[in-house]
């Protein structure tokens, strides 16, 4: 691309900025919690065909995903929750690029919290509120428009983008390897999460898990002669804690620096007994486990269950009535590409170009889709987006326009860059 072309594209950019804004205030204005990302698609859908891409829209067949090693049990299926991949076709003799995103949501309760409407997308202060504007709307939004403004200014590209939009995220990540068991690959992938305008060739994994801890009944009169699940839930509590403190000592990774960060091991739930006025034999405790890549994943849901083991054997009456550990509902695994990657470096280069500055290269703090990308659909993907893990899935959550913007532009940059070099030899 010449100097003239570039400025070309950074113009136009810069001439549509409100209605790019308005864009993304029309997307986060659509309720779309998973399991209800039936609009937000169908507009996105009609969006991309509107722009003249080839727009695939199907619907995931849970029967076949469960056949898929990288499948995680969910509790519902995906019938009118469809998948996007929507094709801008190149000339030939290029790389091509994958642009991953999702469009679900976390819930909102009945707005609690938040000091306005969470489907308001308003604007104050330079930001756009509401459920979605960080996570991830205002990435999946970077990379539509990215496209669609070099189309409108007639930049040709040698190699194929596909724009993958997705369901299901915050469960499951089953849009994206559905995705990609339907057969859409890349030479990379470029994946809109929260990053804060950081490259992000790594992410790190999440693993939940529940204890059930099962103490001894008594009459609330005679309470001395039960074993309270409180209590035994205060000792596996501590026994996390030490679990915890011990992988912060010792696990180690260059994009992860701050440990504590990004290994948290926690209790996050801790429910016990039924009823105020009845001793609470029971107790069922809910966690999670951060991991980071070159773990062994299954290895580090072991060494949770050693740690409880072994603090229900110092205990009178857990080592004869040991807690009981499961691992449920969201799994994902560490992942990373290496950070010499040529799609690392291309969207670095033109962060550069965009800002001035050198991007911070890390390690998400978050588990991330790319997952399924880099494992199985031998598309390797960096994380970039304008959004801000710290404010993600918080009330009142929002995304800086000026970081929207800067985004839709390296974006741009990128996607000619990287879809007009040589072909990959993939011999």
């Amino acid at each position: 691309m010449t100097d003239a072309t570039r400025q070309r594209l950074l113009d136009k950019i810069d001439a549509s900025r409100d209605s790019a804004v308005e864009f993304l205030q029309k997307m986060v204005s659509i309720p779309s919690v998973t399991g209800d990302e039936a609009a937000i698609q169908a507009f996105l859908g009609d969006y991309l065909k509107g722009i003249g891409l080839d727009v695939d829209m199907w619907e995931t067949d849970w029967e076949e995903l469960k056949k898929h090693p990288g499948y995680r049990p969910v509790d519902r299926g995906y019938e009118g929750r469809p998948n996007i991949v929507a094709t801008a076709k190149g000339t030939g003799g290029g790389r091509s690029l994958l642009l991953n995103g999702h469009t679900d949501v976390i819930p909102v309760g009945n707005g609690e919290g938040w000091s306005d409407n969470p489907w308001s997308a308003s604007i104050k202060d330079g930001r756009i509120y509401g459920r979605g504007s960080c996570d991830m709307k205002s990435g999946v939004a970077s990379h539509i428009l990215a496209v669609q403004y070099l189309k409108e200014l007639g930049i040709e590209l040698k190699g194929d983008v596909l724009i993958n939009i997705v369901i299901d995220e915050e469960v499951s990540g089953h849009g994206t390897l559905d995705t990609v068991i339907r057969g859409y690959t890349a030479d990379a992938g470029i994946s809109g999460e929260t990053s804060d305008l950081h490259v992000q060739p790594a992410c790190i994994g999440r693993i939940w898990f529940e204890i059930e801890i099962q103490g001894k009944p008594a009459g609330i009169q005679q309470r001395y002669l039960g074993v309270s699940g409180i209590a035994l839930g205060q000792k596996i509590v501590e026994a996390v804690q030490e679990l915890e403190d011990e992988r912060v000592a010792t696990v180690t990774h260059p994009l992860y620096p701050s440990a504590i960060d990004s290994l948290p091991c926690i209790i996050g739930s801790f429910q016990a007994g039924n009823y105020p006025s009845a001793f609470p034999a029971t107790a069922l405790l809910k966690g999670s486990i951060g991991t980071v890549p070159g773990e062994d994943h299954e290895g580090v849901k072991q060494s949770l269950v050693k740690k409880i083991a072994e603090a229900a054997a110092r205990d009178p009456w857990m080592k004869d009535h040991p807690p009981v550990v499961r691992f449920v509902g969201y799994d994902a695994e560490a992942s990373e590409i290496p950070r010499e990657h040529a799609i690392v470096q291309t969207v670095s280069r033109n962060y550069t170009e965009i800002t001035g500055k050198q991007p911070v290269i890390s390690g998400r703090q978050g588990a991330a889709d790319t997952r399924f990308l880099n494992s199985y659909g031998e598309t390797p993907t960096v994380i970039f987006g304008p959004g801000s893990t710290a404010v993600m899935h918080a009330n009142d959550e929002y995304v800086s326009i000026d970081d929207y913007i800067a985004a839709i532009k390296v974006m741009a940059l990128s996607i000619y860059d990287w879809c007009n070099a040589s072909a990959l030899n993939k011999g």
